[in-house]
């Protein structure tokens, strides 16, 4: 159940992040160059400069992952007032970096203000962006991998288990030789040739990842028919002349669902363990989108220094994420066991 409920938290975050996250724009991709590298907790106070960009809607913003904000953002030390016009100092700057600003420009605070507080809970990244708001974004890519992927094999995987369960013969020994051959090579290595093969990017992982997983499912499904099929309400099913897509699909599936939900579970986990593997390698989701292997790739430099968490935090969301669905799985095995 601990692992259920984190699992709804990230599907949660990942649902509705762009309207929580503090950084919401596309990718959490809001970089600030002078707020590279920033400690947990940091805070800066912010000058925005309003601009004539249109704020998309609900719909939109949902689609696209994120908005375009309608300011400019100066992060600034102080400001100094003088007449129609505001002096700002930017942050880590000197004097001579001094911008000067139309005041009618400028948005105000809600305090009457024309200073905003930016807070950084995680602090920043190297490149200025908020590092809370990129791990948020990042669970959406990590959980429609998984999804997708787990789709993809159950898809392929139901397929052909099932036809070579219920067929057996010359049919069944043709698709466990492919099966087998497909076993034989290692799953990574495999991943990367199909990702060479159509190139790199967000959507290539899915069908990559996909592709990889169903020999689990095709086995399972396999196994599963071999012994279902020789029971009394199949051969029933035969006697009153239904047909083999209906006995198949009807009769048999529904009685094999629970092993494949067990291994769908696991394979949900092993899909996000592959695509921050592909990621971290450069195969994977590309800059700038906020996947948890890149964000790993991108700080792993910093890993005897300070800055460690930069890839440490990450690494440890790909290791809470899939531990709940192995949990999960663990959970589901028990539940759906029905000797026990």
């Amino acid at each position: 159940m601990g692992g259920l409920a984190f699992i709804t938290l990230i599907l949660l975050v990942s649902i509705i992040g762009p309207f929580i996250r503090p950084d919401s724009t596309v990718n959490a991709n809001n970089q600030a160059l002078e707020l590279s590298r920033q400690k947990p907790g940091f805070e800066v106070s912010e000058l925005r400069i309003a601009s004539q960009a249109e704020s998309p809607g609900f719909v939109q913003t949902w689609i696209d992952g994120g908005r375009t904000d309608n300011y400019t953002g100066i992060c600034v030390d102080s400001i100094v007032v003088q007449g129609t016009q505001l002096i700002a100092y930017r942050f880590g700057k000197s004097a001579v970096f001094a911008d000067t600003i139309p005041m009618e420009t400028l948005m105000q605070s809600p305090d009457g203000n024309f200073l905003f507080k930016r807070g950084f809970v995680l602090g920043t990244d190297k490149y200025g962006r908020d590092l809370l708001s990129r791990l948020m974004a990042g669970s959406s890519i990590s959980l429609a991998v998984g999804s997708i992927a787990v789709l993809i094999s159950l898809l392929v995987g139901l397929t052909l288990g099932l036809i070579a369960g219920y067929y057996r013969g010359k049919v069944d020994a043709l698709i466990m030789w492919f099966t087998n051959v497909v076993w034989a090579v290692p799953t990574l290595i495999l991943v990367m040739a199909i990702t060479f093969a159509f190139g790199t990017g967000f959507w290539k992982v899915f069908l990559a990842v996909g592709l990889t997983m169903w020999v689990e499912v095709a086995r399972i499904a396999r196994g599963q028919v071999l012994s279902i099929r020789e029971k009394e309400y199949v051969e029933a099913a035969r006697a009153l002349g239904y047909s083999e897509f209906r006995i198949i699909f009807k009769h048999i599936l529904p009685n094999i669902l629970s092993p494949i939900i067990v291994i769908s579970a696991a394979n949900f986990a092993s899909a996000i363990l592959i695509e921050a593997g592909l990621s971290f390698l450069g195969l994977g989701a590309q800059i700038p989108t906020p996947s948890w292997g890149n964000m790993i790739r991108e700080h792993y430099a910093y890993i005897t220094t300070d800055l460690a968490y930069l890839a440490i935090v990450p690494g440890f969301m790909i290791m809470l994420l899939v531990l709940a669905f192995m949990m999960v799985g663990n959970g589901l095995r028990d539940a759906l066991d029905v000797r026990e």
